[in-house]
């Protein structure tokens, strides 16, 4: 079988599957297995596919049919640039958490400060704020013993110093301040757990549910929050795309006096809400 006659039937088989992008799913899929680029596999069409990357091929394709994430099945994700290992024990790397990730950057001051990551997931945040602002401590804690394991490795993958801490939010970290606080933590409602599409049913429910309305999370991280800000500290939340009003009003209640602030995403919608303490 050519790599086009393969990319042909994948495409079809992904569609009859109910994939959303059929077409760049297969693409990614034969990349992964031939360990090339979209370029070459456009450009060496008719080339037949041996046999060890074929299986490899079908059996990404067969996983991908039955609605495993793309990113799951490849076993990495893309994230600030960087190539980032990915699995079940953490969420997948999101492009929306790249505005958080930019915000926090934006927000560290020049020189050796201090950053916490809570619900560091795979690690994605902590990695690449330590490698962007290298003076910086990095922190980063989960309650997942299996998602910090996953961070670790892709610290180590991607030579980032962050040091790892596991715990329910600020209970890892003791009595510690930091200079900034970042953090994407579960913030779907119950009702929209019941109805997540199937890729999403793959990831791990405990770090997608935020309570009964979404919010359990940032009403924990408001109030423990000031007692592990430094003055003049900022803390910034990745949000719902409704969730903005919601916790800014929480920041404002458990941080008087700082300035406030909501940052969107590529499509417009509110992804970020931060405050500045003075």
């Amino acid at each position: 079988m050519t790599i086009g006659e393969w990319l042909h039937a994948a495409q079809s088989a992904l569609r009859e599957s109910g994939s959303p992008d059929p077409a760049p799913d297969a693409e990614w899929i034969l990349q992964w297995a031939l360990e090339t680029n979209r370029a070459q596999l456009m450009l060496h069409a008719a080339q037949p596919i041996s046999e060890k990357p074929l299986a490899k091929a079908e059996y990404a394709l067969q996983r991908r049919q039955r609605g495993e994430p793309l990113q799951y099945v490849l076993g990495e994700a893309w994230f600030y640039g960087r190539r980032f290992r990915c699995d079940m024990r953490a969420l997948i790397p999101r492009q929306d958490t790249e505005v958080l990730c930019e915000a926090a950057i934006a927000h560290i001051m020049p020189g050796k400060r201090s950053v916490l990551d809570l619900c560091t997931g795979s690690g994605i945040l902590a990695v690449t704020i330590a490698l962007e602002r290298p003076s910086c401590c990095v922190t980063a804690t989960d309650i997942s013993e299996q998602a910090l394991a996953l961070a670790e490795e892709n610290a180590i993958a991607l030579d980032a110093r962050v040091r790892f801490a596991q715990g329910d939010l600020f209970s890892a970290i003791g009595d510690e301040k930091f200079d900034a606080i970042v953090s994407n933590p579960p913030y779907l409602a119950a009702d929209e757990m019941r109805s997540l599409q199937r890729e999403l049913q793959y990831e791990p429910a405990a770090a997608l549910l935020g309570g009964e309305d979404g919010l359990a999370f940032y009403r924990r991280i408001a109030k423990e929050a000031p007692a592990h800000l430094k003055s003049g500290g900022a803390i910034l939340l990745e949000i719902g795309s409704s969730q903005a009003e919601d916790v800014r009003a929480l920041l404002c209640e458990h941080l008087p006096g700082a300035v406030i602030g909501v940052e969107r995403d590529l499509q417009g919608m509110d992804r970020v809400v931060w405050a500045h303490c003075r």
